[in-house]
């Protein structure tokens, strides 16, 4: 039987080379030189505080996260932007979220869709990741194809692929 697993997964070093960079960057930036802008990861938690003057400064600074994020290499849906900026006094605080590993809504929705387009794979739930089974490898490829192509919302990646 070939398998797969499908998983959402951030390389935490390769986020932490690309807060870096960014960081390096705003520091040069001419429109952010004056701002008391910090930049940090929490690897813990997982998620990147920033904390700066204004909201346009703020704009400014996910774009720049972003466009680093995506040169690394990553997904840039990894980061969760949906949460407002709280005011701090005269300044800015806002977490950003870095999305690890498929909730059950997002495991639900893959699993819907692997189970409309491709009925004779089975797939399966397994802590925050869904493994796929079938007993042709051409099936799988097309399950990934499909799955590459429907899903948009959150990043997704296959690994372990046995044959």
């Amino acid at each position: 039987m070939a398998s797969f697993d499908v998983v959402s997964k951030v390389d935490m070093q390769t986020l932490d080379n690309a807060v870096n960079v960014a960081v390096k960057e705003i520091t040069t930036r001419y429109d952010l030189k004056n701002s008391k802008t910090v930049v940090e990861l929490d690897k813990k938690a997982p998620a990147i505080r920033v904390e700066t003057d204004n909201e346009m400064s703020l704009r400014s600074i996910e774009d720049i996260l972003v466009s680093r994020i995506i040169k690394q290499g990553l997904d840039g849906r990894c980061i969760d932007f949906s949460v407002e900026p709280e005011q701090a006094g005269t300044r800015l605080k806002k977490d950003l979220k870095v999305r690890q590993g498929l909730d059950k809504e997002q495991q639900r929705k893959v699993l819907k869709i692997i189970k409309d387009n491709a009925p004779k794979v089975t797939a399966q739930m397994m802590d925050d990741q869904i493994r796929v089974t079938s007993k042709k490898i051409d099936e799988l490829q097309a399950v990934i194809a499909v799955l590459r192509r429907m899903v948009q919302e959150f990043p997704l990646q296959f690994v372990n692929m046995k044959s």
